[in-house]
């Protein structure tokens, strides 16, 4: 049985606000936390019968976790030169995906802790089909492309509300409660971890109970952004087109080829956020 781990940091235990992400002292404490969750779900996977787990690491530059300190049962996904983003790896072999860290979408419902979707830097709104979708909804449903059902995932409180209106029947642990963008009442993380522990081997001991998320194609992405230029230059791709000076769509015959196009549209735009292209001739 091969499980996959996609991790990211902003629904790790103790992470409240950007800060801790961005002073160099403090980011370091929060990749140890970020392994320590992560190494959580991996024990779990394996108490529940896992043979095989990879884990992607998706935050940032997509280089957090500390190799040295990963369960070294595990494989690691690491860097950001990637075509699948947050699923480099995945495929039909794998047999259930889980989501570590993660968090809710840019403008949900519920305020959840540091909400983006993707690159907060530019995108304020994506959705698949005309369904609002945040990072792990959409990253379901490309697993699902593969056969590969969603059966955990771990971030604070209202993260796990917006996603259980899409994977009502997921495993899930709350690892804090949201109190506004930038604050969160915390738990403690070795508590955190035995949670994501348990959690995490329950949901692999009844694997069979899960169906994947599929969605048949054609599949339209829409994607608004928050700057005129970043929606501008994303239709040097011939098949975007501009609905208004932020929004574009797309069509794509399925979810896995949809996601890369949006991968390349969301790099397009971040490069183009602030009009600077660089030394090309370097």
């Amino acid at each position: 049985m091969k499980i996959f781990i996609s991790a990211d940091i902003e629904g790790i235990s103790g992470v409240a606000t950007n800060q801790q992400l961005k002073t160099p002292s403090e980011y370091q404490r929060f990749r140890k936390l970020m392994t320590a969750e992560v190494n959580a779900a991996i024990e779990g996977a394996f108490r529940g019968g896992a043979e095989a787990v990879t884990v992607a690491d998706g935050h940032g530059n997509m280089s957090n976790i500390f190799i040295e300190e990963l369960d070294s049962r595990a494989r690691l996904v690491s860097g950001s030169n990637r075509v699948m983003c947050q699923l480099e790896g995945l495929d039909e072999t794998y047999d259930a995906i889980m989501f570590v860290g993660h968090h809710g979408r840019e403008g949900g419902s519920d305020t959840a802790v540091i909400s983006h979707t993707l690159a907060g830097i530019c995108v304020k709104e994506m959705k698949i089909n005309g369904q609002v979708v945040g990072e792990t909804e959409m990253n379901a449903f490309v697993a699902g492309g593969f056969g590969v059902p969603a059966i955990f995932v771990s971030g604070d409180d209202a993260y796990v509300r917006e996603v259980k209106e899409t994977l009502p029947d997921v495993e899930s642990v709350v690892v804090k409660r949201a109190i506004d963008r930038f604050s969160a009442e915390l738990i403690h993380p070795k508590k955190v971890q035995e949670m994501i522990k348990e959690q995490a081997e329950a949901a692999v001991r009844k694997i069979g109970q899960f169906s994947p998320l599929e969605l048949k194609g054609p599949i339209t992405f829409e994607i608004e952004f928050k700057g005129p230029q970043q929606a501008q230059m994303t239709t040097t791709l011939p098949t975007v087109e501009r609905l208004s000076p932020t929004r574009i769509r797309f069509t794509c015959d399925d979810i896995v080829t949809a996601y890369k196009h949006m991968w390349g549209c969301v790099i397009i735009a971040i490069t183009a956020t602030n009009g600077v292209l660089g030394n090309v001739n370097a």
